[in-house]
C-alpha cells in the first residue's frame, strides 16, 4: 500500500519548493467542513496532504476546530499518516522555547469537543494506551534531529480547551501533574486518527514557557508568533525530510484499530450510522 503524509499545522507550510504537483481539493464529509480546502502534492515521490488546522487567516478557534471532518476528510484523501505540527508552551525546565518535542503520550484536558466517530447507533472502543504510531514517531525523531539541535524524544502533551491561556495557579498544577508540553489542537485529533486507522505523530514547537517560570516573560502572542516565524522553516524541511522517509518505515498496527473495537452487532447499526462511518468500517457494515 503506497504511503501518503497529512500534515495539519499552520497555514504557511504547504509552500515547499521540493512540493510540485499542487492542488486544491475541497472535502465534503458528513460531519461538516474540514477547516480548509485541502492542498495536495508530491515530494520525492510521496503524496502530501497539507491542511491548515485554523483555516488560512487563521479563521478558527482551537475549540471550534471541526476534528472530525479534518480527520475524516484526510482519510477519504488516503492519508495513511498524520504529522502534527503543533505550537506549545514548556511546562518543564529543559524543554526551551524553539525546541522540538516529539510526544508519545496525551492527556485530554478539553471540555466541550466531539471526540468521537462511533455516536448515534455505533459504539465502537479502540486502544488509545499508546496514543502514537511508533513507527511515525520514529521517523519524525529522525528528521527533526536532522534540522534542529535541540529534540526531545518522548513527553506527555496536555490538551487544553483554550482559547485563553492558562492561570498561574492551572499551570502550577499542570506541572504538579508530570506533563512536559501543554496545547490546545491535538486532542481529541490524535483519537480520530486512531478511530479512523490512520497513523499519528505530533512534532510540538516549544514557543514559550507558559506562565510557570518566574523571572520568565508571561506567554504572550507576540512571542509565539516570533518564535513560530523562526521554526516554520524548519518545520518545512521536517516535512520533506520525513515524505522522504515514509516509504522505508517499519509497519504497526495502527490501520487495524478497529479490529476488535465495534461492539455493535451489525445487523442493528442503523443505516444513516452505517453510510455514515462506510469509509472506515468497510466490511465491518
Amino acid at each position: 500500500m503506497k504511503n501518503i503524509l497529512g500534515v495539519i499545522g499552520g497555514s504557511g507550510l504547504y509552500d515547499i519548493e521540493e512540493m510540485g504537483k499542487i492542488r486544491e481539493v475541497n472535502v465534503k464529509t458528513p460531519f461538516g467542513d474540514p477547516s480548509d480546502a485541502l492542498i495536495v502534492g508530491e515530494i520525492a515521490g510521496t503524496t502530501v496532504v497539507f491542511l491548515p488546522r485554523h483555516g488560512r487567516g487563521h479563521l478558527i478557534g482551537p475549540s471550534q476546530i471541526n476534528y472530525r471532518a479534518n480527520i475524516y476528510a484526510m482519510k477519504k484523501m488516503g492519508a495513511t499518516a498524520i504529522l502534527s505540527i503543533s505550537a506549545v508552551g514548556s511546562m518543564k525546565e529543559k524543554i526551551r522555547p524553539g525546541d522540538i518535542v516529539v510526544v508519545d503520550q496525551f492527556f485530554d484536558n478539553t471540555k466541550q469537543r466531539a471526540g468521537t466517530f462511533f455516536s448515534d447507533g455505533v459504539v465502537g472502543h479502540v486502544q488509545f494506551a499508546d496514543p502514537v504510531c511508533p513507527s511515525l514517531a520514529s521517523i519524525a525523531l529522525a528528521s527533526a534531529k536532522k534540522t534542529v539541535k535541540r529534540v526531545h524524544k518522548g513527553g506527555t502533551y496536555l490538551c487544553m480547551e483554550g482559547p485563553a491561556f492558562s492561570t498561574r495557579a492551572e499551570s502550577a498544577i499542570y506541572r504538579k501533574w508530570g506533563v512536559d508540553v501543554i496545547g490546545m489542537t491535538n486532542m481529541p485529533e490524535a483519537k480520530l486518527a486512531r478511530e479512523a486507522g490512520i497513523c499519528y505523530s505530533t512534532l510540538a514547537l516549544a514557543t514559550d514557557y507558559d506562565c510557570w517560570r518566574e523571572g520568565h516573560e508571561d506567554v504572550s502572542v507576540d512571542a509565539i508568533i516570533a518564535v513560530l516565524r523562526q521554526n516554520v522553516e524548519n518545520s518545512k524541511k521536517i516535512v520533506v525530510d520525513v515524505a522522504k522517509r515514509l516509504s522505508a518505515r517499519s509497519g504497526c498496527g495502527c490501520s487495524n484499530s478497529l479490529e476488535y473495537a465495534i461492539l455493535t452487532d451489525p445487523k442493528k447499526i442503523p443505516a444513516a450510522a452505517r453510510k455514515r462511518l462506510s469509509l472506515f468500517l468497510g466490511k465491518r457494515s
